[in-house]
């Protein structure tokens, strides 16, 4: 019985420290601390700001209800009416839905980054290297736009000079590994990371996300740490999705309106989003997070702008008595790395848009050499990930080098780029995935006969795209 008395009381304790971290919420008016100021507790850590509680006695001063008659009332007699039990209340407001407490400038944790601590741009594309094959010159630009991003973050000079954001527009075909860039940058520097699809934004008021739903991701990825949000990134795939509708007879709510709607997220301005939600409404606390140094990085593949690219050359290219074949550049594989502005804004997006992403650069396509090296050679290569599972059960796992390369070909028939590479390998080992961990055989070498025989039985086999 003491026992158990003091593991309760241990418990309470825990819990008290935990919810400490947080601001309190007021369960009226869903306002954090920091807005309404210091709360009135009640039972069951039910808290209430002075101002719910002011209005709530007017109210009962004001009206005409009669505390005395109300109190002799009994209520046993009466249907469908009863006290309200506040042991029901208890947790009203998650910790989800509350904000990281400020800590005291004398407590305050050194800054993760400061102007002396940022990874010089050689420094960064090194460690991107480690995990990302090929995009040299992707990775290139980003290093030196991180880097002149969190300069410009952690500047504290009052010269008169004000520097710009280094928002990004990269641009590169499906599976070319934009996303996978993104992640890696975001993880070597420590920064929170939310991923949104641009398909599901809309303009306010209509079906789908709103704008700021971005922002309450990177809040949520922050642990509801507004400072630390403050200094995050934010990565808007399928960007092209929101290119301007040509001929559209109705209003554009999910293209050029979107483009508009992010104009003061990307150059930065304080917005009101829900905390521990992805929409506003009256039972979610709110908070103000500014995104002024909140770096943007935009993706997205554009299907149809190497046409766009292909014209504007071949008009270049017939002037003059020397003038090349207008087919010339139709065989050409990167042709993505000659876009330009100008291209992009005929695609469909508004130039105010563009102007706020001034760093614009694309992505290779992704060859049969670049995909095989990206299976076995980075750290956390999907072969080294097989390896090391297998390796967790005592078995060594080896493979035939002509596996690697008919599990490329797969990939590149599927039209599938990275992204599929990992799809494929689970199909090959899927059955000795299951039965190897209970058996005494502690090899398995793969060959090309087996590869093949798992895959053609598998279900990925039929997922081919036409």
């Amino acid at each position: 019985m003491a026992e158990d008395q003091n593991n309760k009381e241990n418990t309470t304790t825990s819990d008290t420290n935990n919810t400490s971290e947080y601001e309190d919420v007021c369960y009226i008016c869903r306002r954090p601390e920091s807005v309404a100021g210091k709360m009135i507790h009640i039972q069951n850590d039910i808290c209430i700001c002075q101002d719910c509680m002011q209005k709530t006695f007017d109210t009962m001063n004001n009206g005409t209800f009669n505390m005395g008659d109300f109190m002799n009332m009994n209520m046993g007699k009466m249907p469908n009416i009863s006290m309200i039990n506040l042991a029901d209340l208890q947790n009203a407001v998650p910790n989800k839905q509350k904000l990281k407490k400020k800590k005291p400038k004398d407590e305050q944790p050194k800054p993760e980054l400061d102007i002396h601590s940022i990874p010089a741009p050689h420094k960064i594309k090194a460690r991107l290297d480690e995990y990302v094959v090929g995009q040299e010159h992707a990775k290139k630009v980003m290093s030196v736009a991180v880097y002149n991003h969190y300069k410009r973050v952690m500047e504290d000079t009052n010269d008169g000079v004000e520097i710009e954001k280094s928002n990004m527009l990269m641009i590169g075909p499906t599976g070319s590994g934009k996303t996978y860039l993104v992640k890696t940058l975001a993880r070597l520097l420590d920064v929170p990371l939310a991923i949104t699809d641009a398909t599901s934004l809309t303009e306010a008021g209509y079906i789908g996300d709103d704008i700021e739903s971005v922002v309450s991701k990177l809040l949520a990825a922050a642990d509801n740490d507004v400072e630390r949000a403050e200094h995050g990134i934010i990565f808007i795939d399928e960007i092209d999705k929101i290119a301007k509708k040509r001929n559209a007879n109705q209003r554009d709510v999910s293209g050029e309106s979107v483009q508009q709607g992010m104009l003061k997220l990307l150059e930065g301005a304080e917005i009101e989003v829900p905390v521990g939600a992805s929409s506003k409404n009256a039972m979610v606390p709110m908070t103000t997070v500014d995104t002024k140094n909140i770096l943007f990085i935009c993706g997205g593949a554009f299907p149809e702008l190497e046409e766009v690219i292909k014209e504007r050359l071949n008009k270049e290219a017939s002037i003059g008595f020397k003038a090349d074949l207008k087919d010339k550049y139709d065989k050409e594989e990167n042709l993505l790395c000659k876009v330009t502005v100008e291209d992009v804004r005929k695609f469909g997006m508004i130039p105010e848009f563009l102007g706020r992403l001034p760093i614009l650069f694309s992505l290779e396509a992704l060859t049969e050499d670049m995909l095989v090296r990206i299976l076995t050679e980075p750290k956390n290569s999907i072969i080294k990930q097989y390896v090391k599972l297998f390796e967790m059960d005592s078995i060594k796992l080896t493979f035939d080098e002509d596996v690697y390369e008919y599990i490329v070909d797969k990939a590149l028939e599927f039209k599938l780029g990275a992204r599929g590479l990992r799809s494929i390998v689970e199909a090959i080992m899927m059955d000795a995935m299951f039965s190897m961990p209970s058996e005494k055989k502690k090899k398995l070498h793969v060959t090309l006969e087996y590869a093949k025989e798992k895959f053609e039985k598998s279900d990925v086999n039929r997922l081919q795209i036409a």
